[in-house]
């Protein structure tokens, strides 16, 4: 594979890192943050190595709070949670038996669930959670997990030394791997499945052609990506293949490459859209870096392709990596628009050398994860109204379930949402904010959906409370003593409606039927319908006033 058609930039590029010496150890400073960047983190679970360091519930769950709460103070936007072990699993799989290192015992399930605690945790955060599948290898011939795949699926299941794996030549493997990955979906908000070790162990003895083996990964993938988008088409689908994904003209990947070696045609599976994104595992320096992440991004498709960082290497017992290694490292690949992701977890927030500091200061302003723009070209619609109260609570209209909203400030209005140094809050799921009544910002919200689409901005236009010019958009009922109800839809399950405050708080609640309601005992205001089904779910239905005629 080599490089082609190089974009005039990256000709410059490459001219300006040859003329230091042929070298590409240095590089352009670039100290500009975008708006759009996957910024990312593995975070391993196989032994506890960076979570948990403990079988007790209680500390497992502060301690994944707290791990979080650094990650995102790093600017992490995206968290990989290794959720598929070795043929075992953090959450409650038909599948597959528990791992041990939540309980200690493998098989043993704990008395919560690990993967939608961390999904919620991530989401409160405003970070994407991707369940991490480690796909071919099984573990130890005798481990507790390779032993139940085996009883189950002798045919499915190969030893090499005392690793056992599964055979990516055996058509079983395809559907297996898919029924893991649909079953997270399917029963868990995960943002994406990430499959790890998709592709030939190194051990393997190739009795077919590499094109053939090719062949048997792709299908693989292919029949996953099948799965998991007949669910959830917003789902990204990734994988973390080798870091060099072939030789280049002029640099050589010395037999350790992801399409030759290990059969793994990553950059095709970009390209024939069965990818969204690739994370390369780049835990390489110098010249043995940059033409390679030059090469993923010649070849990505205009799909997303992020580097994975070695900055366990920093760490004196792994490699001796200067700090200075991996700052070059984020400039240049910034620079190509790639984003960055860091292995591990544990690396990152120990603040090996540094590191930690330097991601603060690397991502200060926040990013958002960009769409997946050929699963949907569709922009939801704006919120309708935004308003502060009291000087510090400012609301919005809300959305439909699985939105999210992005929160802006600036002191010119309008509010430029093309800038990242105006994101204030990424992602939130509740359509308030307390914010700092003491800064004379002005604000904008917008809406963005399941695949990462943003709407058009709505502005506040001061920050004086704006309950006047809602009251007056037509589109809010105005009534005195009877107001009429909301249309329900014919796929609510609700029995009641509740009447709440722009703040949340509830009125009063009333049954949902019929077609009019007596509001002559509340007092005048603005007003939301909130639906409560069956099962506790609640739906924001629309808005009311209330205004009644002064007596003369």
């Amino acid at each position: 594979m080599q490089i082609q058609h190089f974009r005039p930039f990256l000709l410059i590029l490459l001219f300006m890192l040859m003329l230091t010496g042929n070298s590409f150890s240095q590089v352009p400073h670039q100290p500009y943050s975008p708006k759009y960047e996957i910024r990312a983190v593995w975070l391993t679970t196989i032994g506890g190595i960076d979570w948990p360091h403990s079988y007790y519930e209680g500390a497992q769950k502060q301690e994944l709070s707290q791990i979080l709460d650094q990650l995102k103070a790093a600017g992490i936007n995206t968290v990989f949670m290794q959720a598929r072990v070795r043929a075992t699993t953090i959450y409650q799989s038909a599948f597959e038996p528990w791992d041990g290192c939540i309980t200690g015992t493998p098989g043993r399930a704990p008395h919560y669930d690990p993967l939608q605690l961390a999904i919620e945790e991530c989401h409160k955060r405003g970070m994407q959670l991707h369940a991490w599948v480690v796909t071919i290898p099984i573990g130890k011939w005798k481990s507790y997990g390779c032993q139940q795949l085996r009883k189950k699926h002798p045919k499915m299941v190969t030893k090499i030394g005392e690793e056992g794996y599964m055979n990516p030549e055996h058509q079983e493997t395809s559907e297996y791997l898919a029924r893991i990955c649909s079953e997270i979906v399917r029963y868990y908000d995960v943002d994406g499945i990430h499959l790890d070790y998709i592709r030939y162990p190194e051990t393997w003895k190739m009795r077919i052609s590499r094109s053939e083996g090719r062949a048997n990964i792709t299908r693989i993938v292919r029949e996953i990506h099948r799965e998991i988008k007949s669910i959830k088409p917003w789902v990204m689908f990734s994988c973390s293949p080798i870091g060099k994904h072939d030789d280049l003209t002029r640099y050589r990947s010395n037999g350790w490459n992801a399409r030759t070696r290990v059969c793994q045609d990553a950059q095709e599976w970009l390209r024939e859209g069965i990818m969204d994104a690739l994370f390369p595992m780049m835990y390489f320096r110098d010249n043995n870096f940059f033409p390679f992440a030059i090469d993923w991004a010649e070849h990505s498709y205009g799909r997303y392709v992020v580097p994975g960082l070695g900055i366990y290497f920093l760490d004196p017992r792994e490699g001796r990596w200067t700090l200075d290694v991996v700052e070059r490292q984020l400039n240049v690949i910034r620079e190509l628009g790639l984003g960055h992701c860091y292995f591990r977890s544990k690396f990152l927030t120990d603040n090996h050398k540094g590191v930690y500091d330097l991601s603060k200061r690397f991502d200060k302003t926040p990013a958002l994860i960009p769409p997946l723009w050929w699963q949907s070209s569709v922009k939801p619609a704006a919120p309708s109204w935004l308003m502060l109260e009291e000087g510090s609570v400012l609301s919005w209209q809300g959305s439909e379930q699985g939105n999210v909203f992005n929160v802006y400030a600036s002191t010119s209005y309008p509010v430029d949402i093309t800038k990242a140094e105006n994101l204030i809050v990424t992602r939130i799921q509740q359509n308030r904010l307390i914010v700092d009544a003491s800064k004379k910002w002005y604000y904008a919200v917008t809406v963005q959906d399941r695949y990462g689409q943003e709407s058009e901005a709505a502005q506040l236009t001061g920050t004086a409370p704006a309950v006047q010019e809602m009251v007056a958009n037509p589109s809010i009922q105005r009534a005195s003593n009877y107001v009429n109800l909301p249309e329900k839809p014919s796929t609510l399950d609700a029995d009641f409606l509740l009447i709440e405050t722009l703040q949340g708080k509830t009125v009063t609640s009333i049954p949902f039927k019929g077609t009019r309601a007596n509001i002559s005992r509340l007092p005048e205001g603005v007003y939301q319908w909130r639906s409560l089904g069956k099962k506790g779910r609640h739906h924001r239905l629309g808005f009311f006033s209330i205004k009644r005629e002064q007596a003369k």
